[in-house]
């Protein structure tokens, strides 16, 4: 059970294109990405990160290769990881190659500081080769002197033309297993540069708002500046960048486009912010209920509100719900229907029984 959305989204239509097993592009959900933080050639580490990554939710993993040892790492890391790796690589085209050669699933680049048209051609050559496919990575901090000289500043204007450039040197080379971005800090000039970028292009957008800032600044900068883009259709990839734990940025991600109805993904929890009517603690509730049902990943509505004020109307709507009573008699609803009184001292075991309960059932459908 879920609330009928106002609107559904129409999403611009782009080209299909494969990240190792992951479809991006076309009509193929969104993919979630996030980077790891660990030393890459701290191969152990490296992989823990991954598959913490992963299980929040996460569909792509970036990681980083500044030097031969670690994009060397990258063919024993793959070993023991079970979602497509994107090799981020900035200058050095060799790095490029071995990361191909290593089993990379994509190569995050920007062409313009790869070097001279022979080193790009050795790239993509590799990447070919290797079934790799290649993100056109535009970035408002690392813009080609010649296109920074012409707009003097970085603008919109200017993150389009580096991207179309990059574009045309792969598409001269007959590659077309691509993905771009068009990155800024800054939340406005990144959403006009991806606007215009879609009426050019009908590559995939890798949507992402660089540099975002630390977990509170930083989530809220991301969700402006993709809720913005993911409204008006267009991505088909995203990344939050958050000074924070990776598995943050794959959370925030995923809520953003649960909160759109872009995924479906786990328990959606629907709670109010707790007042003085409320018949138990919401807040506290709330988090314990995140934590104790974080490993369920079938979709799955919960309304948790502390009175009968607005309790029966979300829970009407959802599939498990609690509405606050007095002298901590709660209101347990089973599919938008009263089912029972639980006390708030069994109320939590009471509700994660339901949504396990509910969950299985779903599963098994």
């Amino acid at each position: 059970m879920s609330i009928r959305p106002f609107r559904d989204i129409k999403r611009r239509k782009t080209k299909e294109i494969n990240v190792g097993k992951v479809k991006v592009g076309g009509n193929n959900p969104i993919s979630v990405q996030s980077m790891t933080n660990t030393l890459t050639t701290d191969i152990k580490a490296t992989i823990k990160q991954i598959n913490e990554i992963q299980s929040e939710g996460a569909d792509i993993v970036r990681v980083s290769c500044p030097d031969e040892s670690s994009s060397k790492a990258l063919k024993e890391i793959i070993k023991h990881v079970d979602v497509p790796i994107v090799a981020d690589i900035h200058f050095h085209f060799k790095r490029a190659i071995e990361a191909a050669e290593s089993g990379a699933s994509c190569l995050r680049i920007n062409p313009g500081n790869i070097g001279n048209i022979d080193k790009i051609k050795e790239v993509i050559k590799a990447a070919s080769d290797n079934n790799c496919s290649i993100r056109v990575g535009v970035n408002a901090g690392s813009l080609e002197k010649d296109i920074l000289e012409k707009y003097r500043e970085p603008c919109p204007e200017a993150l389009v033309e580096s991207a179309l450039r990059n574009i045309k040197i792969l598409e001269d080379e007959d590659f077309n297993n691509l993905k771009i971005s068009v990155k800024s800090s800054d939340v406005f000039l990144s959403i006009e540069a991806y606007r215009q970028l879609s009426k050019v292009t009908d590559y995939p957008l890798h949507l992402g708002i660089t540099e975002a800032g630390g977990f509170i600044p930083g989530s809220i900068k991301s969700s402006i500046g993709l809720g913005t883009l993911l409204l008006d259709g267009i991505g088909d990839t995203i990344r939050i960048s958050l000074s924070e734990d990776p598995v943050e940025e794959v959370k925030i991600g995923n809520e953003i486009l649960k909160s759109l109805n872009l995924r479906e993904r786990g328990v959606k929890i629907i709670s109010c912010p707790s007042c003085a009517r409320q018949g138990f603690q919401v807040i506290e509730t709330v988090k314990v209920l995140e934590k104790k049902l974080s490993h369920i990943k079938t979709p799955i509505t919960l309304s948790v509100i502390g009175c009968v004020v607005n309790g029966p109307g979300e829970a009407a709507m959802t599939d498990v719900g609690i509405t606050g009573g007095k002298k901590g008699n709660n209101m347990l609803y089973l599919s938008g229907v009263q089912s029972e009184k639980v006390l708030t001292s069994d109320m939590i075991e009471k509700i994660v029984t339901e949504v396990e309960k509910k969950a299985s059932e779903l599963e098994n459908n």
